[in-house]
């Protein structure tokens, strides 16, 4: 375990209208940010989600920002960091896609794998690198349960997110030492408005609960972090299942 990391005073959620990002910013405002950037795809519904949050007391900017663009990251990202030290970046955007049309629609699987894998690389390496110049910081990373093992449910989603959570857990090797922390949250099924993973009991979650789990995390320096807690002792036991058997259950 690394040193405990308090609430930040500053930051970044990458995904700005993302449910589980607001949730997060929502409870770390009710510590101590003050800060809050949310980056995204300038719309209605990000100018709603910046004026909730400065109804709670931050300073809220917007930065236009599309997962689907890695060419414009570093510029886009880059007007963040010139403004000041960002203590924690979230990286939470994401998209779930239509499985079964997916698998129809090729270039559809693609734009699955592309946001939530290959923008999600270029965002994390021009934040990491970032951070490491301002000398601290953490990056989060909402990954999934999806990304353990393939499912035939969701195997394009998942998969995505399986690259995902290798990319991050290699970055936060890359930048061990530098003063910069990279965490992986790894959340199951989200209840939630815009649920990206349909509702699936004990093992499902909310988006207050991530939120609670990455302050929980941060405190206590973990690399590593499941929400709810049950699900790394059941996926340890799902991971063993030979592949025979894992087909044929209903997953």
């Amino acid at each position: 375990m690394k040193d405990a990391i308090g609430p930040p005073r500053s930051l970044l959620i990458l995904g700005g209208t993302s449910e589980l990002g607001l949730a997060t910013a929502r409870r770390m405002i009710g510590r101590r940010t003050r800060t809050v950037w949310l980056a995204g795809r300038l719309s209605p519904a990000l100018d709603s989600a910046a004026r909730e949050l400065r109804a709670l007391g931050a300073e809220v900017r917007t930065v236009a920002f599309d997962a689907l663009d890695p060419e414009g990251h570093e510029e886009a990202l880059g007007k963040v960091f010139a403004e000041g030290p960002v203590d924690l970046v979230l990286l939470a955007f994401g998209v779930a896609g239509d499985q079964l049309n997916d698998e129809a629609d090729p270039p559809a699987a693609v734009r699955v794998a592309q946001t939530n894998y290959t923008g999600a690389v270029s965002a994390g390496l021009v934040c990491g690198m970032a951070l490491q110049a301002q000398g601290h910081g953490t990056l989060v990373v909402l990954s999934s349960v999806a990304g353990e093992r393939a499912r035939r449910s969701d195997f394009i989603y998942g998969s995505s997110k399986a690259g995902l959570d290798s990319f991050a857990q290699g970055l936060g090797d890359a930048l061990y030492g530098t003063g910069v922390r990279v965490m992986v949250v790894r959340p199951g099924p989200v209840r939630s408005r815009k649920a990206v993973e349909p509702d699936e009991g004990l093992l499902s979650t909310t988006p207050e609960a991530v939120a609670e789990a990455v302050e929980s995390g941060l405190r206590r320096g973990a690399e590593t972090v499941w929400v709810p807690g049950l699900l790394r002792v059941v996926m340890a036991g799902v991971r063993l299942v030979p592949r025979a058997l894992f087909r044929r259950l209903p997953l």
